[in-house]
């Protein structure tokens, strides 16, 4: 078996993982970076690209549905849906974006790189695949996720798809149950519908895409079930093939009981962390009966080990950019090892959905904020540049600390809400007063003259 020393291992080549590698060599120390299954990124394979292409496509057919009441008159009884030609484009230029991302890995130094399932064998000693020993003096894990698969449904085969199947789909299918309102499935959920897809979204809660504010929550409920079938509270007690088709036993919050027959089940109901091939407990490394590590959320850490977690599989903020900053911080921590690990201040947190109408959440999480706070609402019924546009749904709420009117942080339902996301983040990591960004400018007519309405009014209560 061959020996490789080096001061950092990194397992996975995704997001976190090639940015850390890069770190590990820009700090002018050596790695090895590790990986067992597919070079690119979730966000480019099976994540945030594939996924805005669809919603591209749903977004031009549902354009066409509401010409007519622009004064438009389209036949829409005549507008097809080509579903091969959707899932042609979406697979062509989503392979063109994760094409970037190999070429990326595949420029790296080919003696910096292993191809196999990493096992730890002792706290500093990895083996990869059955060729290769990796002395490291620290360790960066950047396995990712994968989808979790609740026991009601694993005798579905191949009628159980995740995102990992999805986008290497040939054509649209009839019918599909949704099981998560999360990103993911709220996403998914209405592209599909839009497209032409009967879909059903079933959820065991209330929650919808991760909304922590109650009003903005509700709002975003009421919204979506206007155009979809989206049942709350209801679980799936069994599941069974029949033929082509799968036929789910659904209980809803009374109790009641409903059948449901789709043409196949798309499970957006949670993911977990890759770690179960690591062998993690030859590192002392403790993994308790839900498959979690304990880690510090700031610096990354394991335990007191020489492991830091990066990227999804830490659970903490499964998005592109946030990833490559677990990167940074965990190769830094690794590299200055046994140093104490630091915790660099992180960006204003930012969170977008891009169904429609979008949501998005910048800096403190409604259960974050203080006793003393001041919140300002803005309906976006009648809102004008909205009402122009007829896209005159949702609400925004902004939270300011009560004693020093300093921005606090925002949850939205709206048109616009990944612009105003922006806007809102700079604004909270550069702590400006509520008084402070009222100066800045509006313009007229803009979406954004609903935030200086909201704004506005968290001087009034």
């Amino acid at each position: 078996m061959k020996i490789l020393n080096v001061d950092v291992a990194i397992i996975g080549a995704g997001t976190a993982g090639m940015t850390a590698y890069r770190q590990v060599l820009r700090r002018g120390k050596t790695a090895v970076l590790i990986e067992d299954s597919h070079y690119g990124t979730t966000c480019a394979r099976v994540g945030c690209m594939p996924s805005k292409l669809l919603i591209s496509a749903a977004d031009h057919r549902h354009a066409i549905a509401e010409a007519p009441k622009f004064g438009v008159n389209v036949d829409t009884s005549t507008v097809e849906v080509d579903g091969v030609a959707v899932m042609d484009r979406v697979k062509r230029e989503r392979d063109r974006f994760v094409s970037f991302v190999v070429s990326d890995v595949e420029g790296f130094d080919a003696d910096t790189k292993l191809w196999g399932t990493a096992r730890f064998t002792a706290e500093n000693t990895l083996e990869v695949g059955d060729h290769t020993q990796v002395n490291a003096k620290a360790f960066v894990i950047a396995s990712g996720t994968s989808p979790r698969t609740p026991a009601a449904l694993q005798e579905l085969g191949d009628k159980l798809l995740t995102t990992d199947e999805i986008f290497y789909w040939d054509d649209l299918p009839k019918s599909i149950a949704i099981l998560g309102t999360g990103v993911i499935g709220m996403e998914i959920g209405q592209a599909l519908h839009r497209l032409g897809v009967k879909v059903t979204v079933v959820n065991r809660s209330q929650r919808i895409v991760g909304i922590q504010d109650p009003k903005v929550a509700e709002n975003a409920r009421n919204v979506f079930s206007e155009e979809m079938d989206i049942r709350f509270d209801t679980q799936v007690l069994r599941a069974e093939r029949q033929g082509n088709e799968v036929q789910l036993s659904l209980q809803d919050a009374q109790g009641a009981e409903s059948l449901l027959t789709v043409e196949c089940v798309l499970n957006a109901a949670g993911r977990q962390p890759n770690i179960e091939k690591l062998n993690l407990a030859a590192a002392g490394v403790t993994v308790d009966a839900k498959g979690k590590l304990s880690f510090n959320a700031h610096t990354l850490q394991v335990e007191n080990k020489p492991i830091f977690l990066a990227g999804d599989v830490n659970g903490l903020h499964p998005i592109l950019h946030e990833a490559a900053d677990d990167g940074r911080i965990a190769a830094d921590n690794a590299v200055n090892w046994p140093i104490a690990p630091q915790a660099p201040a992180r960006r204003c947190p930012m969170k977008v959905v891009f169904s429609n109408p979008q949501v998005m959440s910048v800096g403190l999480a409604f259960s974050q904020l203080p006793a003393d706070v001041r919140i300002g609402e803005v309906s976006f019924t009648n809102q004008g540049r909205s009402r122009v546009m007829l896209e005159n749904k949702g609400m925004l709420r902004v939270y300011a600390d009560k004693n020093t009117d300093v921005f606090l942080g925002a949850e939205m339902v709206g048109p616009s809400a990944e612009h105003l996301a922006h806007l809102l983040a700079w604004s909270a990591q550069q702590q400006l007063t509520i008084k402070e960004m009222l100066g800045m400018p509006f313009y007229h007519p803009v979406v954004e003259e609903g935030l200086r309405t909201a704004l506005r009014n968290t001087h009034s209560n």
